[in-house]
């Protein structure tokens, strides 16, 4: 089967060539040139697999639809623009993106970062995963303390995926960045470095969990089984 993509981009022509280009790479694809549509029938997004939003689009912008979408979905997007400042890049991974691509982008690599997403989103469908007195349900973004339950975006749940396989082992930064992100830059570690305070925070009630930063290299975490 096919895996499904929405792409929402108002751009004809662009709209036009990623939609074929796409098929062409045996997706299945919905183009949609107006947000307005999947705001009036917020259905249209459980029937994918992936979003794929333009930033820059009529009424409201791929940010705010971005929010939107969190509210009835956890389905995995990315954020496709002409932008390339750092700031807007941090706003779109601090929203939950899965990744950031700015215009004219290579379909090759676009297609590289969506293949990685979905292998990623299928890698963390998984059972529950024991941290000392947490349970850590990847495929529900949740982690449980006792009857208490914290909601993580998906980045999150990520990044505490690889941590989690990794336990009592020294991760490298720039392999984090990459796994996660697709690349290594400045922006990005910033982002991972505020991924990491949750993270800490999320843990707090069982001092055995430790998620500690190893200078010049990268991260660690230590937690009972």
């Amino acid at each position: 089967m096919k895996p499904k993509i929405v792409l929402v981009e108002d751009d004809p022509d662009l709209g036009m060539v990623l939609k074929q280009y796409l098929e062409f790479s045996d997706f299945e694809v919905r183009w949609i040139s107006d947000p307005a549509e999947i705001l009036n029938d917020r259905k249209i997004i459980d029937a994918y697999q992936l979003a794929i939003l333009d930033v820059m689009l009529p009424g409201i912008d791929g940010f705010e639809l971005s929010r939107e979408i969190r509210k009835i979905s956890t389905i995995p997007f990315l954020f496709l623009t002409a932008k390339g400042q750092g700031i807007d890049r941090i706003l779109g991974l601090k929203l939950g993106a899965d990744d950031y691509i700015t215009k004219p982008c290579e379909p090759e690599e676009l297609i590289l970062r969506i293949k990685n997403i979905l292998r990623r989103r299928q890698d963390s469908v998984q059972a529950v995963i024991r941290m000392g007195d947490y349970s850590f349900i990847p495929s529900q973004f949740r982690i449980i303390f006792r009857e208490e339950a914290i909601q993580l975006t998906e980045k999150e749940a990520e990044l505490l995926l690889l941590l989690a396989k990794n336990n009592h082992k020294i991760l490298n930064r720039k392999d984090i960045l990459e796994t996660l992100w697709g690349e290594n830059d400045y922006f990005l570690g910033r982002s991972l470095d505020v991924f990491m305070t949750r993270l800490r925070k999320y843990f707090r009630q069982d001092k055995r969990i430790r998620f500690d930063a190893v200078r010049g290299i990268g991260f660690s975490v230590e937690f009972p089984d």
